[in-house]
């Protein structure tokens, strides 16, 4: 069907069209046409209290609903605002529709009021751009954006459209818009080289000790269930990197915990031990995987991207593909075979590093977080959505969250952007209301973001926070500690507000937590509410990341 309309309201259609149901945003001049269409849309609109928490809103709904999500801004310093969260969610691979208002087309480079060049200035960290200047092209530009933004490596699309150009009216087909994209030079491959896939086999087939290594990537189209598939049916241990916790269930037999820099013993130990490491959809950066034993090593590394293939981790066997598709066909050949011996023996060492103590804390004064979180292990649900910030407080729930099947754990991973937690933890809760959604950060990383308690009251969007409280910007106080002879500088919170009565001050309950024997009852209140709550928990001010 083809009408007249300006191009506004065309742009509010085409959201319709992808079934956008969602927009995270924050309204200013040189987006009031798109605002005003958008109030007679059946989407529904969330104003958030800073324009970067729009951005990280829509990557926590992108990626719990399995598809883009959409965020707003106006020019200038809105649209500045905005370059955080597009950086964040493209370290991550997150497909985002971040959409800002420009000034008009004959004011472009004039430097006038809230003018600022966006598209250049967000360039480094999204996947594509456009700036609008040609309004009958917009339809056609937001069908493309939304296809770059999911197909391929996932990542965030910038649209950036003047004002004149949302209030020129143009010529809009239902059926024109819903048409295939075909982008010339854009043609993402789906499907791994089938003598890659050959060698791939041949590899796990000879391999004595093999390990996979589970990525984030797994995450796209649910291809977890079939990276846990292929390891039970060779019976292959599984590590994962911080984006892949949760692909696989932690009490799973064949799970060893996450890798890297603040990774388990026994993940890095079967890194430096297997000879065979199976990557697949992982980007493998510094913090991730360290620097392996000098030895020989097969390595097979599936991604989507061949550009991150080989990038820090040479590998033997490349395979570019999309992750589904090639888990698919490696299935479809791939013998089944035991690894009993190499098995107990990570299980040993598992069992042996779980029933180790934990490093002493001064329990008269503060929480032990990794008891803590082991009680909160033990009431979430099943399928909870766990969302940790970063500090800290992220390395202790990456490493003593343990989410069974259908739960899910996000954090801000390759960028490790403070501030994260909570308006992601809105966007998940708006892509599953169902499910229990909380968000875990520091006292220093909350105040980075306690303005959006806000926009969970406003729109009812009932999460949980915890807040880990030791009145120090803790990882950098550990690292000071250990690398610069205790010179603490800089990392002293003082000042900071009571937290439970700021959300007070937000019509929101609230506990304190000083006594880890009160946990059990302090997180079955948490639990029960149907209310946003937070929970203040009391962290000794020299705890270590790995406790």
């Amino acid at each position: 069907m083809s009408n007249r309309m300006i191009a506004a309201k065309a742009l509010v259609k085409c959201l319709e069209l992808e079934h956008i149901s969602t927009v995270f945003g924050y309204p200013g001049a040189a987006v009031c046409p798109l605002y005003d269409e958008l109030s007679r849309s059946s989407i529904e609109h969330i104003l958030v209290r800073h324009e970067a928490n729009a951005g990280h809103a829509a990557s926590g709904m992108a990626r719990i609903s399995g598809k883009p999500a959409v965020c707003c801004a106006t020019s200038g310093p809105g649209a500045l605002n905005l370059i955080t969260a597009i950086a964040t969610a493209y370290m991550d691979s997150i497909p985002i529709i971040a959409i800002t208002g420009q000034v008009c087309t004959d004011q472009i480079g004039k430097d006038v009021f809230q003018e600022a060049d966006i598209t250049g200035a967000a360039e480094p960290f999204v996947k594509h751009s456009y700036l609008i200047k040609d309004a009958e092209a917009l339809p056609d530009t937001v069908k493309k954006a939304f296809y770059i933004a999911a197909t391929g490596r996932p990542g965030p699309v910038l649209i950036d459209v003047p004002f004149d150009i949302q209030s020129a009216e143009i010529e809009f087909n239902d059926d024109d818009y819903s048409k295939t994209v075909d982008i010339r030079g854009y043609k993402p491959g789906t499907v791994g080289n089938k003598l890659q896939i050959k060698r791939v086999i041949e590899a796990i087939s000879e391999a004595k000790r093999p390990l996979i290594c589970a990525g984030g990537g797994l995450f796209s189209k649910n291809s977890f269930r079939l990276m846990i598939k292929m390891a039970e049916h060779c019976d292959i241990p599984v590590v994962n990197t911080m984006m892949g916790i949760s692909t696989i269930p932690s009490e799973h037999p064949l799970y060893h915990g996450m890798i890297g820099m603040h990774g388990q013993k026994v993940a890095n130990r079967a890194m430096n031990e297997c000879d065979l490491l199976l990557l697949l959809g992982a980007r493998v950066n510094d913090r991730a995987v360290l620097a392996l034993e000098s030895r020989e090593l097969k390595v097979v590394h599936v991604d989507i991207d061949p550009a991150e293939i080989g990038k820090n981790l040479p590998a033997t066997i490349p395979v570019v593909g999309d992750i589904k598709v090639v888990l698919k066909q490696i299935l479809e050949q791939l013998p089944q075979k035991k690894h009993t011996e190499w098995n107990n023996e990570l299980k040993k060492q598992t069992a042996d590093n779980r029933s180790s103590s934990p490093a002493p804390v001064d329990r008269t004064s503060a929480v032990n977080p990794k008891s803590f979180l082991k009680i909160l292990n033990r009431l979430i649900p099943s399928d909870s959505v766990i969302v940790a910030d970063v500090g800290q407080n992220q390395i202790w729930t990456a490493n003593n969250i343990a989410l069974s099947g259908g739960g899910r754990f996000l954090t801000s991973g390759g960028m490790g952007t403070m501030g994260y937690s909570v308006p992601a933890a809105i966007g998940a809760k708006k892509a599953a209301p169902h499910r229990e959604v909380i968000a875990i950060c520091g006292d220093g990383s909350f105040q980075m973001q306690m303005m959006e308690l806000a926009t969970a009251i406003q729109h009812g969007i009932n999460i949980k926070v915890i807040i880990m409280k030791n009145n120090r910007l803790g990882m950098v106080r550990e690292l000071q500690t250990e690398r610069y002879n205790d010179n603490l500088t800089a990392v002293f919170l003082d000042g900071s507000p009571d937290f439970i009565k700021i959300a007070a001050a937000y019509g929101i309950n609230g506990d304190y937590l000083t006594d880890e024997k009160e946990a059990d009852k302090a997180l079955i209140t948490l639990l029960a509410s149907k209310k946003p709550y937070i929970l203040q928990v009391e962290v000794n001010e020299s705890a270590v990341s790995l406790i």
